[in-house]
């Protein structure tokens, strides 16, 4: 197997399942990290656990392979659920966001990190955030704490949201979480979206990217109220 499973387990009514990617956490790190090797782990992944039909979340990069997914894989996703996702990114960005994910980003310690988050994300609760970094930032053998991921991997994960959208591909119901101050989801690509995908809704909460952290309550209301029809 190509990934591993960080949460597998039933959540208010519903069965929830979260893998790493390729190149995060303990996930296999070797490439390809393309598009179409992401996918077919996603399908070995729904394979392994006997999933035939799902629901499919995914913020920033995950929401545009939860795009890809519904694309190729219809009979495999029930709805899809992006939160502030990076359903394209204009290649002049995707470079400069690739140049500055070389650089090492670590940390004398979590309380560190902690501040670190919050100073870039103004919005964001900071219990969300501890609990968060707590799970996730990993020591290393320098004594630093760093997120658990290939930096080649996201590198290439840039180089693939440069790429044109399958959104004329997707015709499972779609809810759009976006940040209102966002910059990956301005305005114009929602137009787009709304455009390109028949069954989608839109709901614009307040804060950025992360809108996990800068606003929970409004994207876990607005996700369970998507999903109802899918409860267990």
């Amino acid at each position: 197997m190509n990934w591993n499973l960080i949460f597998d387990a039933p959540v208010e009514g519903f069965r929830l399942v979260v893998p790493d990617l390729r190149g995060h956490g303990q996930s296999v790190w070797e490439p390809p990290w393309n598009l179409d090797t992401h996918d077919a782990d996603l399908v070995d992944t729904l394979d392994a656990l006997e999933l035939e039909r799902v629901d499919v979340v995914g913020h920033s990069f995950g929401g545009r392979l939860a795009l890809e997914l519904a694309a190729r894989r219809p009979k495999r996703v029930g709805r899809i659920l992006l939160l502030d996702p990076a359903v394209w990114v204009p290649p002049q960005i995707a470079l400069d966001r690739a140049e500055l994910t070389r650089q090492d980003e670590s940390y004398a310690s979590l309380d560190e990190a902690i501040e670190a988050k919050l100073a870039a994300n103004p919005h964001a609760q900071r219990e969300l955030v501890t609990e968060d970094l707590s799970r996730h930032l990993q020591l290393g053998d320098d004594a630093r704490w760093r997120s658990p991921f290939s930096r080649s991997a996201v590198v290439a994960a840039y180089g693939e949201m440069a790429t044109s959208p399958p959104l004329d591909r997707v015709d499972a119901p779609m809810l759009l979480v976006r940040g209102r101050e966002s910059r990956v989801v301005p305005q114009r690509l929602v137009d787009v979206v709304l455009a390109s995908v028949p069954d989608c809704e839109v709901v614009t909460v307040p804060g950025g990217h992360t809108v996990m952290w800068d606003a929970f309550d409004e994207t876990a209301d607005a996700i369970v109220g998507f999903l109802e029809d899918s409860r267990a």
